[in-house]
């Protein structure tokens, strides 16, 4: 499980384990915004001295921590694949690879404008070639991706419980 970490001006930082959550939580440095329901309980909960509290979901910071601030989200292959929403660009079916718009023996760079996620078959036939000299069209518009979620570290996927939080943020 995977805990969102809000710094005290609400803005979110980073994408912790519930563990490493727990742990912020009962040292004082963060309080509990939302939880899943399910509990953690305490080698001795079951007895009188054991405690027991919900997995956080999304925990906020005692003091301010800058959020930092990245000029531009690296480009990299599970970037472009979580973009694109694991669909391939030409025929929008399973995408397990990513594909050079313009290929990189023309000139093509490691862009995000200019890599698209793409299923192996599409990448197999189009092989050397642009879209247009195939006669085929993109069915999305590569673009740089931007907003919050994509400055977190480790958010892969994004909890529903978090998207309140990170509407806030926006």
């Amino acid at each position: 499980m995977r805990t969102l970490v809000l710094n005290a001006g609400y803005e979110p930082l980073s994408v912790v384990s519930f563990k490493r959550a727990v742990v912020l939580v009962l040292a004082g440095k963060a309080t509990v915004l939302a939880d899943t329901g399910e509990p953690i309980r305490s080698p001795g909960s079951l007895h009188r001295h054991g405690v027991t509290l919900s997995t956080p979901s999304v925990i906020l910071l005692v003091r301010y921590v800058r959020a930092p601030r990245r000029r531009a989200v690296a480009v990299s292959r599970r970037g472009v694949l979580r973009r694109d929403g694991q669909r391939c660009a030409y025929c929008r079916g399973h995408a397990a690879t990513v594909d050079h718009v313009l290929p990189r023996s023309r000139g093509g760079a490691d862009t995000w404008e200019n890599l698209v996620a793409c299923c192996l078959r599409c990448n197999g036939i189009k092989g050397n070639r642009t879209p247009d000299e195939l006669g085929w069209r993109l069915q999305v518009r590569p673009h740089a991706p931007a907003g919050p979620v994509w400055a977190l570290r480790g958010a892969e996927a994004v909890d529903p419980l978090w998207e309140e939080f990170l509407g806030v943020a926006a």
